[in-house]
């Protein structure tokens, strides 16, 4: 449920003789002639952001524990005439993390944006049940890899004239669930986190924001489905507009707040859920 201000990057990145860019359609200012990572690229939200930024002109370091679904991914990117390198990787481990971006470095030469994305939901439980194990794997993924991604995201923006991070939040770190207290204190921790970079860094070119997506047709929300479809139907009976939210909707809200289009735009956290939240 789940600034030095952008807009001197696009000289600064086109300017970059080491790659060649996907010319298609563009539709935002900037994201041609850049260097992205997704973290949790492999599939859902993640896969369609990869894909948008791929078609937008940038080049696209898709990181995922799923080899798979990374490679996929890479594959459709350069299908299409895309950039785009795969790097196998675990969010919570320092070192995954800072191979991340050093590829996005070495190969593409720099990094403007990031997608701060891999997240699961975490078993199903009260408060009182939930297991300690599940309540720290959630956290250590949600939120702890949320700031491993920042803190080797921003020293490498900073050092490259600025850059743009999303992070994954949800409109479960903005309103409460039941039954799943990890997922819900990892996504208002997320919200928190991301407030406070764009609080240190924005002045200094790198804008912070998060997305909070709604229920959105992901395998994520496909395993809910399964588990309890009288719950999710009436979530989506809840919806304004009366059906899930679709993967391509969150990637372009992602790559928007990374575009020229959102150069004022810091420690926002943009919902996405179709009305859901304003009831």
């Amino acid at each position: 449920m789940y600034g030095q201000a952008l807009g001197t990057l696009g000289p600064t990145s086109l300017d970059r003789e080491s790659t060649e860019h996907y010319q298609g359609e563009k539709t935002m200012n900037g994201i041609n002639g850049t260097v992205a990572i997704v973290t949790g690229g492999g599939s859902g939200i993640g896969q369609a952001t990869a894909k948008r930024f791929a078609e937008e002109g940038a080049s696209v370091v898709v990181n995922d524990i799923d080899v798979e679904g990374g490679k996929e991914t890479v594959s459709a990117i350069e299908a299409d005439g895309g950039e785009a390198v795969f790097v196998e990787g675990d969010v919570t481990d320092p070192e995954d993390v800072a191979e991340t971006v050093a590829t996005a470095l070495d190969t593409f030469g720099g990094l403007d944006f990031a997608f701060n994305n891999a997240g699961i939901e975490g078993a199903s439980e009260p408060s009182s049940d939930q297991p300690l194990s599940n309540w720290e794997k959630v956290i250590d993924i949600n939120l702890t890899g949320v700031f491993l991604g920042l803190r080797e995201q921003i020293p490498a923006m900073l050092h490259d004239g600025g850059g743009a991070i999303v992070n994954t939040a949800s409109i479960a770190g903005l309103l409460g669930f039941p039954n799943l207290t990890p997922y819900v204190a990892s996504k208002h921790g997320v919200v928190g986190l991301t407030k406070t970079a764009a609080l240190e860094f924005s002045a200094e070119g790198v804008r912070v924001n998060a997305v909070c997506p709604g229920v959105i047709e992901t395998p994520m929300v496909e395993r809910t489905q399964e588990e309890d479809p009288e719950t999710m139907e009436q979530t989506i009976a809840a919806t304004p507009i009366d059906r899930l939210g679709q993967p391509e909707e969150i990637a372009s809200a992602v790559v928007w707040l990374c575009s020229e289009d959102a150069s004022f735009v810091t420690g926002e956290s943009l919902v996405v859920d179709g009305g859901y939240s304003v009831q």
